[in-house]
């Protein structure tokens, strides 16, 4: 690669200072937003592209790891790695919260049955469980219902609106029973979901 850079009168000091490092950055925040995201579609399940993920992941990081073998000597290469380690976490992060994939488990804890949420999770077709409980303090009202993370935000706003003190907790779902809960599939897929974000 040097000697590519060479041919179009690229300076040694500026390939090994500026160029290559940047190279090096750019491959490391490219792997590791794709690690982020790999890892998130293995926790959902979705077996077609997690393997596809992890081969370009492979791919770029041994590009970078190369270059860095290649320019041992150079500080600015370790720098340019770390960094882009950094920023690809950050990336990948920001990539996973804007794909919204997956689906959720919400727990809603309140002192009585909040029928106002109640019927505006029936008006959004949303699957639920109404239990009552006993907490430390008494008798509690304990809600359950599983729905995609697009809708968490929408949902979570509706709670506090019903009830500010109200106790809730969020967990990551593998998978449901889709034949029972066809309204939680996952549509529109990855890439039609990626591209809409994008465009937005």
């Amino acid at each position: 690669m040097q000697e590519l850079f060479q041919g179009l009168g690229v300076s040694d000091q500026l390939f090994n200072y500026l160029i290559m490092p940047a190279l090096i950055f750019i491959a490391r925040v490219g792997d590791v937003s794709i690690n982020t995201l790999r890892i998130m579609f293995m926790m959902n399940g979705k077996r077609n592209i997690a393997p596809i993920l992890g081969f370009f992941e492979a791919l770029i990081w041994l590009l970078a790891i190369g270059q860095i073998f290649q320019n041992i000597n150079n500080p600015m290469s370790y720098i340019a790695y770390a960094a882009g380690f950094g920023t690809g976490t950050y990336v990948g992060m920001y990539f996973e919260e804007k794909l919204a994939l997956g689906r959720v488990l919400v727990r809603v804890i309140t002192p009585a049955a909040q029928h106002d949420l109640m019927e505006f999770m029936k008006e959004r077709n949303y699957r639920f469980t109404n239990v009552g409980a006993e907490g430390r303090y008494g008798k509690v009202n304990l809600l359950f219902t599983v729905m995609k993370r697009e809708n968490l935000t929408e949902f979570i706003a509706k709670v506090k609106s019903v009830d500010e003190k109200a106790f809730y907790t969020i967990e990551s779902v593998k998978r449901v029973s889709e034949d029972d809960l066809n309204v939680m599939e996952d549509r529109p897929r990855f890439r039609s979901r990626f591209f809409s974000k994008a465009r937005t």
